[in-house]
Order: structure tokens, then C-alpha cells, then sequence
């Protein structure tokens, strides 16, 4: 546990399962106390919760659809009341439902907008206001806003957006030592990644980067763990992808 962490709170979204569970194991071994946000699945984020507190780290659970503005203030103030702050926000918390542009349909871009974006708006508002002096904000996108693969269109869009609100509330925060930089995963092994996918479309994928492997939750959770931790202080305004080199 290091020095520039122990007693900092990181509020991690879509936090129950794959990336975003990693993400919150991670930044608790790194010290810091974990705010384990989930939409519906209770029962995942309270035993990750269990699990991280059984490893000596210290974690809190909290039900918010990222996409309800009203519903991202109180879960901020929980963690505000429960901690006495907040120092870090890692934007996960995200879907991903793929068709042509033509094929897709109202209800898909609604809640695919509703999510990714506004859900990524609300929290980086709430963020922006209350986020103490030296915080870091962690968005995701995603590596497909560079290789622009057919039936991800409107999920890339939303992807795209939350960049370039990125390097805009990065520079908004002048004078508050608030980093803001975004992730951009390439192919990773998560339910959310490999479902509907066959075999041979998820070993194409794998093979597409230079080190011939999917990602691993754990691989995105190093590199938030950078950014959000003290080596990672002067990058700002950023987006990385840790993607094995596929784009």
C-alpha cells in the first residue's frame, strides 16, 4: 500500500464483473478504499466487496444506473458520507450491442447513447464538481475507434464522444491537479467481449496484434492503475490503448 493512496477513495462504475472487477481489486491492493458500483447484479458486487475486504483492503457497494443523473449524485454522496470524499473515478461501466448502422434499430442507440455517453456525462459532472485537489478521472473507450471495425458504429460513437470530452474536461480542471485520460481497450477476454462470438472469430481477433493474444482483464487494470496511482501524475488529457498493438 503506498503513501500517496492509503485513505484515498476510487468510485469505479460497472464495477461487478470483468474489466470494471479487476479494475476495483486492483486500485484496493493498491490502497485505495473502492466504491464497487453496479446497475443490477447485487449479489457479484457484494461478493467482490467480501473478497477484497477478506485480502485486507477496504470496499463499499453502490446500486446506481450510471445513465439516471439523479441516481450518480447519491452515489456520490454515499461515498462522500461513508469516506469523507472522492479521489478517483474510473468511468467502466458500459454495453456493447452490435449491427449495421442500417440494422440498428431506435431502442439500440438510445440505450447505447444512455450509457456510454450520458452515463459517462453524469459521472464526469458530478466529478468535476466534487472531486478533491489531485483527484484522477479514468474514462474507457475503446481501440475500435481506431480500427472502425463494420457493426460496432454506434457503440464506436459513443466511444469517440467520450474522448474528446476527455481532453476537454481535462483542460476545464486547470488548478485542481486533476488528471483526466481515458483507456482504450483492444480485444479483451470478458463475457461482455466473447459473447456472441464464435471460436474462430475470437482466435481471429486474438491473433490480429503483434503478441497474438487477447487481453486480460487484469492487462486494462494495470494501466488504470498508472493513471490513477502517483507515477502516473503527468499524463494528462490522454488516451492510451492497451491494445498488444493491434492499432
Amino acid at each position: 500500500m503506498s503513501a500517496n493512496t492509503a485513505s484515498k477513495v476510487a468510485i469505479v462504475t460497472g464495477a461487478s464483473r470483468g474489466i470494471g472487477a479487476a479494475v476495483a481489486e486492483r486500485l484496493a491492493r493498491d490502497g485505495f478504499t473502492v466504491v464497487i458500483n453496479y446497475a443490477g447484479d447485487a449479489a457479484s458486487a457484494e461478493a467482490l466487496a467480501r473478497k477484497i475486504e477478506g485480502a485486507g483492503g477496504r470496499a463499499l457497494t453502490a446500486q446506481a444506473d450510471v445513465a439516471d443523473p439523479a441516481a450518480v449524485r447519491r452515489m456520490f454522496d454515499a461515498a462522500e458520507t461513508a469516506f469523507g470524499g472522492v479521489d478517483v473515478l474510473v468511468n467502466n461501466a458500459g454495453i456493447m450491442q452490435l449491427a449495421p448502422i442500417s440494422d440498428s434499430d431506435d431502442a439500440l442507440f438510445d440505450r447505447t447513447i444512455a450509457i456510454n455517453l450520458k452515463g459517462t456525462f453524469n459521472t464526469l459532472r458530478e466529478a468535476g464538481k466534487r472531486l478533491r485537489q489531485g483527484g484522477r478521472i479514468v474514462n474507457f473507450s475503446t481501440s475500435v475507434v481506431g480500427l472502425n471495425f463494420p457493426t460496432y458504429g454506434v457503440y464506436v460513437a459513443t466511444k469517440a464522444a467520450v474522448e474528446s470530452m476527455t481532453h476537454v474536461l481535462s483542460k476545464e480542471l486547470r488548478g485542481r491537479a486533476i488528471t483526466v485520460n481515458a483507456v482504450a481497450p483492444g480485444p479483451t477476454g470478458t463475457d461482455l467481449f466473447l459473447k456472441g462470438k464464435t471460436q474462430e472469430q475470437v482466435d481471429q481477433l486474438a491473433k490480429m496484434a503483434p503478441l497474438e493474444r487477447l487481453g486480460t482483464p487484469d492487462d486494462i487494470a494495470g494501466v488504470v492503475s498508472f493513471l490513477a496511482g502517483p507515477d502516473g501524475g503527468w499524463v494528462n488529457g490522454q488516451v492510451l490503448r492497451a491494445n498488444g498493438g493491434i492499432v
